[in-house]
């Protein structure tokens, strides 16, 4: 949907980007350019340093540019030829709207869209599902649970039931990526429990929040050149799994590392309990 030549990926300020470069594509088109004549000007990062008014000040430009040339009609030039204007802007609604709900559960927010934008979107959308499904735009068919909403977004490839627990634990991943304590704890519960894998066979448990803070802090803090790298993850309804990769650097300069993964419990959007298991 939308932007001619680009299919958005998952990480968040992926997707932002993505959704501001159609927005910037949506002025020179609806004003009678080519692609071509466009080229590529709106590639590359978008956002710069400051990506919320970039972002907005892209979408305030479309919204303008959409306005002035809806009424008279008429046809843009997209990757697969000429275009009604009127599909053209069916097109960027739809994939607002639906990336609008991707950005809203994967920073936990409000995900709920307005149920009049759900209609004509789903209305539109319903002739070209199929469409879009075989041109690899859009995945396969989800679950969908009964209402206007979910069905749509059943459509476009996605469960309405994914929810605060897969958006924490991809942000909790994330976190320990970067190695930011303030950050793993914010997504952890104040009566969290961590296991960590030594001594053998059982290794250490700690509880509450400040005693697992403790461990980070202590692990990050001293462990040189500490790095997580994820490696796979998934949830199904409180209970998740990440498959990591550690590596660090020895006392001795050699670099070492271990895989292994952590069992987890969610509790309301939080880590409830990180149960640790390494390979070897």
């Amino acid at each position: 949907m939308g932007r001619p030549d680009a299919v958005p990926r998952l990480d968040g300020a992926d997707l932002v980007n993505h959704v501001c470069g159609e927005d910037l594509w949506t002025a020179p088109l609806v004003a009678g350019r080519t692609i071509e004549e466009v080229g590529d000007r709106f590639d590359g990062d978008l956002l710069g340093n400051d990506a919320i008014n970039s972002a907005l000040s892209a979408a305030q430009e479309a919204t303008r540019a959409v306005a002035e040339s809806a009424p008279r009609g008429g046809t843009v030039h997209l990757s697969y030829g000429e275009e009604q204007l009127d599909e053209y802007v069916h097109q960027l609604a739809a994939d607002h709207l639906i990336h609008a709900w991707d950005l809203a559960v994967a920073t936990g927010g409000d995900p709920r869209l307005d149920p009049a934008l759900v209609h004509e979107v789903a209305t539109w959308f319903a002739e070209r599902e199929e469409l879009y499904r075989s041109a690899g735009a859009i995945g396969p068919r989800a679950a969908s649970h009964g209402d206007a909403q979910s069905e749509l977004l059943a459509g476009a490839g996605r469960d309405a039931a994914w929810g605060p627990n897969h958006a924490a634990l991809a942000r909790f991943s994330a976190a320990f990526g970067r190695g930011d304590v303030d950050a793993i704890m914010a997504l952890m519960t104040d009566d969290c429990v961590f296991e960590g894998t030594e001594p053998a066979p059982d290794g250490t448990r700690v509880e509450g929040a400040a005693a697992v803070r403790a461990v980070w802090e202590d692990l990050f803090g001293t462990t040189r050149d500490a790095a997580f790298t994820e490696e796979e993850w998934f949830v199904c309804g409180d209970r998740g799994v990440l498959r990591w990769r550690f590596d660090w650097t020895g006392d001795d300069g050699t670099p070492a590392h271990v895989r292994g993964a952590d069992v987890l419990r969610m509790r309301d959007g939080k880590v409830a309990e990180k149960l640790s298991y390494v390979k070897g």
